[in-house]
């Protein structure tokens, strides 16, 4: 059994598992729906008191106790797919995903998944925390996101892991092509909720994100307390086209949100070449770029993200560890077509 422990924090929604489903860290792996089936169950309590009533009613500063069940048999078939591994040791594995390759399987992606692939790799041997459908994943990446992830293989690893990811203290920083340059001194920008100037040319993005309320398969921007604390830093990296249009940026989270960066960038007026869900109608200007830049711009057929560093203290040795990853092909081949 592991017990989690959350904080209530300001301006909590009305009821329990609402709460609870925004406070929660994301690398819990626990879903409103899930969080409500443990409530009945009784494995939850608010200040040392047992409650049992997914409606009740929570402060800011309650303290919540999750007793979460230790992971069920894992039922997914490992595949030989192959992997790409940067570092591997007795408690935990980090690999260069590629994009298009699902992290763990899904209803409407049951195979060749990472996951599948991982059980392949390990004979099945990997950590169990986080519930059913995820052994070993302590945080994610997006299907058409390539790069960088750390998986558990043991249990301890998974605590610590996990820990870091929950305080923000792992480093993660992407890569991403995105329309338009992001600078504070943009008049687009100025007034922009949530968007500061940060030193060296960065600008940092503050909100909360939380599901839209209409389309149940994006991430949204709220203010005012609502959805989950999410900050993204990006620093122009490289300008494309005359006059500037396109920009290779570095984004570092603080936090981890689904989507964080894509809707971030978005919001910002600067959404991720490619990008199918945020990326809106945005049309490059022709005559501004090489025709060969234009055409892979144009012609990119997924979000321009990739997790091209991670870092984090090992969870076994306390050593400092950071991994890089050069941009995939795809990226790359952009890249230099925008350059002419």
């Amino acid at each position: 059994m592991d017990r989690l422990c959350v904080t209530i924090t300001a301006n909590p929604p009305p009821r329990l598992d609402k709460a609870l489903a925004r406070d929660v860290p994301e690398e819990a792996s626990l879903s409103r729906t899930r969080l409500s089936r443990l409530i009945a169950e009784g494995a939850v309590s608010v200040n040392g008191q047992a409650v049992t009533d997914a409606k009740a009613r929570v402060a800011e500063g309650d303290v919540v106790e999750i007793a979460v069940p230790e992971a069920v048999d894992y039922d997914v078939l490992p595949q030989d797919i192959p992997l790409v591994i940067v570092h591997e040791d007795d408690d935990l594995i980090v690999v260069d995903k590629p994009a298009g390759m699902v992290v763990h399987p899904a209803p409407g992606s049951p195979s060749g998944t990472l996951v599948n692939a991982l059980l392949h790799h390990f004979g099945g041997n990997l950590s169990g925390i986080g519930g059913e459908k995820r052994p070993g994943i302590v945080h994610r990446i997006d299907k058409d996101t390539s790069g960088l992830l750390v998986v558990a293989k043991s249990d301890r690893a998974h605590h610590g892991l996990a820990a870091q990811f929950e305080k923000h203290t792992a480093r993660r920083a992407y890569l991403a092509v995105v329309h338009g340059v992001p600078m504070l001194s943009d008049p687009r920008l100025i007034g922009t909720r949530g968007v500061s100037a940060a030193p060296g040319g960065e600008i940092t993005i503050t909100s909360g994100l939380a599901r839209h309320k209409t389309d149940r398969q994006r991430q949204a921007v709220f203010f005012d307390g609502q959805g989950r604390h999410a900050i993204t830093h990006a620093k122009p990296l490289e300008t494309f086209g005359d006059p500037a249009c396109l920009t290779l940026v570095e984004c570092r989270l603080e936090t981890g949100r689904t989507h964080q960066i894509r809707v971030h960038m978005a919001h910002a007026g600067h959404a991720l070449v490619g990008d199918p869900t945020y990326g809106g109608r945005r049309k490059l200007k022709q005559s501004a770029l090489p025709a060969a830049g234009f055409e892979a711009a144009q012609g990119f057929d997924r979000q321009a993200l990739h997790a091209a560093e991670l870092g984090f203290v090992h969870p076994g040795s306390g050593e400092e560890m950071l991994f890089t990853s050069d941009l995939p092909a795809d990226m790359a081949d952009m890249i230099a077509a925008l350059r002419g």
